[in-house]
């Protein structure tokens, strides 16, 4: 019962003021001037006043209410390891009873550490959640069972109220673990890349350890490594595009865990310019499409030629009088072929510009890897024509002597609405293309390579073929600059020119048989571009060891794609076929995993700001899974809040009122009787 007094004024007090100030005034001036009955003239206006200002007791009965008590339960991937789980279990349910003996508390249990992306634990963030709705006043503290690696904890804490935690694991645990100090995002394919790791023992062990050096799944080198010693690493970026360098040690014995045995990087593979040498054998109308087309790209060095004066031109004009640039023959074929990424050959035919010898080297450039582009018009079928020199050998098609004057659509063969190259083509879908009409046709036979291209007749237009190393590209038309001068609407020929160049330096994106993954959260993306009309499905490899497949479907001609969701953070093998690939699903190098060993230290000075206090569940002389609990003990105000082996929770003093009984002091009978009594005091007074 909470008992109270209080006034429920009959008038306002600002009426009541107007009414008895004055009497009052006129009765103390009676006291002043001590004339008789001033005394019961006061008495009696102090019961007129307490008659009109309604003295009230009120009688209370209120609801004591909980303090709010969180238990925030750890839950992340590092908590797996060992008998924390078991300990975490055991832990949970040990406080909940000794918390339940308490009728004091509200315990509102939170599991936190099972987000989607598992980078951290963030318990701090679930701690905020648990109390959203709860009044300061009524917070009675909290606490943690964690292994002591939180990733939130702030500076000074907000809680104003105890906060304790109990730490899973054991003491002097070991753990050893790689990473990378230094690691670019980019490097340039081909040139050393200079990045720096470290080789950590949590013992503070001295010595030595190796570390495998791994490219995209392939290892290319063991380095030793002083462990605590910032070490450098050189590598070399092998493709462009994405790379993954890895770092891997053994484990030793009685480290925690492997799963920082491994530190990754991702490397995005940058190629240094490409270098194109161009040759036009004469000008024509096209002869600038190819010229534009690469000189727009700021990834390609261009080197250009246009044979304008051939040697068995003979117009009288004196060799020292022409500003015409002599074909530097011998520096581009011989000394300097191999700096070249591509060569192109548009419209160009045999006379005598080059030696015969010449188109030898190009054809064993070829074969070593280089990349040649035939752009054939009316010349590619004449008597002058490169077929008719040793380059035959590199040439995926010979002509026939036809040359085909009449309009025609390109269009994509079978094989072309699959290929990388021409796939996709804007226009190619419908029918007639939606892109202008070419005039102009060479005819070939025995062609090689694939045809992704077709022309007049449903003859061949574009062959793309494989010379040992290297690569051909045949174009038969010189019309494509009707595209580029917007004919009849134009049509793709910057796509299809550059997809084209690109296939023939072997651009990774372009290749027809093409295996990727990627990780987009916890979900693996697999990609599988290849010809065939079925890819099958994909064997999937986790980072713990498990196998998985993975059905690939048609999401477009040519590509196959699948996705999983995974659950594992780390390094996935995918396979297809002879084909394999690399994948990371998850954060890099999460923190979760950076340091795995269970400490007190990282949220001592928090729960020291609060009140609170850090233990472990388990000592050194406890065995298995036994862990060893602190009592509850409710305690008020800013008294200290643990022990030796107890820790405290504040109580609150906020309640609910459910009822509330109210008795008139200066009410009913007695209240009129006293006032009649003072009245008639006065009044016989004043009488006598």
């Amino acid at each position: 019962m909470n008992w109270s007094a209080t006034f429920e004024p009959l008038l306002s007090w600002p009426v009541m003021a107007a009414i008895l100030v004055p009497v009052l005034i006129a009765a103390l001036a009676g006291l002043y001037f001590r004339q008789r009955g001033a005394w019961l003239r006061l008495a009696a206006l102090a019961a007129l006043a307490l008659a009109l200002a309604n003295p009230v007791i009120l009688d209370e009965e209120r609801e004591p209410l909980k303090s709010v008590v969180a238990l925030i339960v750890d839950r992340s991937q590092s908590q797996e390891i060992g008998e924390r789980t078991a300990q975490t279990d055991q832990a949970v349910e040990g406080m909940k009873e000794r918390l339940a003996r308490f009728r004091q508390f509200e315990v509102r249990v939170v599991e936190a550490g099972r987000s989607d992306d598992r980078t951290e634990t963030r318990l701090f963030s679930a701690l905020d959640g648990a109390f959203h709705d709860v009044p300061p006043s009524r917070i009675g503290g909290a606490l943690m069972i964690t292994d002591g690696q939180v990733h939130d904890v702030p500076a000074k804490p907000a809680l104003n109220a105890p906060l304790h935690a109990l730490v899973t694991g054991h003491p002097d645990e070991r753990d050893r673990r790689v990473r990378f100090e230094k690691a670019p995002r980019f490097g340039i394919v081909g040139k050393p890349l200079d990045m720096t790791y470290r080789v950590i023992d949590t013992n503070g062990a001295a010595g030595e350890a190796d570390v495998r050096v791994s490219i995209n799944g392939e290892q290319v080198s063991v380095q030793r490594a002083v462990i605590g010693r910032e070490m450098p690493l050189q590598i070399t970026m092998p493709t462009a595009g994405r790379n993954i360098v890895e770092l891997a040690i053994d484990p030793v014995e009685g480290e925690l865990t492997d799963t920082n045995n491994r530190a990754i990087a991702l490397v995005d593979g940058i190629r240094e310019n490409l270098r194109v040498l161009l040759v036009s054998g004469e000008p024509h109308a096209g002869e600038r499409t190819w010229r534009n087309l690469l000189k727009s790209d700021a990834s390609v060095d261009l080197v250009h030629f246009t044979i304008l004066r051939p040697p068995e031109k003979q117009d009288g004009t004196p060799i020292n009088e022409l500003s015409l640039i002599a074909f530097p023959t011998r520096e581009l074929f011989v000394e300097r072929i191999h700096d070249f990424d591509l060569i192109i050959f548009d419209r160009y035919q045999h006379r005598d510009v080059l030696p015969i010898l010449y188109y030898d080297y190009i054809a064993e450039y070829v074969e070593k890897g280089g990349a040649l582009l035939i752009a054939a018009g009316p010349e590619y079928a004449g008597e002058q024509s490169i077929a008719n020199t040793p380059l035959i050998s590199a040439l995926p098609a010979m002509p026939n002597g036809d040359v085909i004057e009449k309009a025609f659509y390109p269009r994509l063969t079978d094989l072309g609405k699959r290929h990388p190259v021409t796939r996709g083509l804007e226009g190619a879908a419908s029918e007639p293309p939606r892109w202008s009409r070419w005039f102009r046709q060479i005819g070939i036979e025995q062609p090689e390579g694939e045809v992704v291209m077709k022309g007049a007749d449903d003859k061949p237009l574009l062959l793309l073929d494989r010379k040992g190393e290297g690569r051909v590209g045949m174009f038969l038309s010189d019309q494509g600059w009707l595209w580029a001068r917007g004919y009849e609407g134009g049509g793709p020929h910057v796509s299809l020119y550059r997809r084209i160049a690109h296939w023939l330096m072997k651009e990774p994106e372009l290749e027809e048989e093409r295996l990727t993954a990627d990780g987009r959260g916890m979900v693996l993306d697999i990609r599988r571009q290849t010809m065939r009309d079925e890819a099958g499905s994909a064997r999937v490899i986790t980072p713990s060891g498990k196998t998985l497949d993975v059905k690939l479907n048609q999401s477009e001609p040519g590509i196959f794609t699948g996705s999983v969701e995974t659950s594992e953070i780390g390094l996935y093998q995918i396979g297809n076929g002879d084909l394999k690939a690399l994948a990371h699903v998850g954060p890099v190098n999460a923190p979760e995993f950076a340091d795995v060993v269970s400490t007190e230290q990282v949220l001592r000075s928090a729960a020291q700001a609060t009140g609170g206090d850090v233990r472990r569940l388990a000592s050194s002389g406890i065995l298995g899974n036994g862990i060893s609990l602190p009592n509850v003990v409710p305690v008020r105000g800013s008294a200290e809040a643990s022990g030796r082996d107890w820790i405290g929770f504040r109580t609150t003093d906020d309640s609910v009122l459910k009822s509330v009984s109210r008795v008139p002091l200066f009410g009913g009978f007695l209240g009129l009787g006293l006032l009649l009594l003072a009245m008639g005091a006065m009044w016989y007074r004043e009488g006598r």
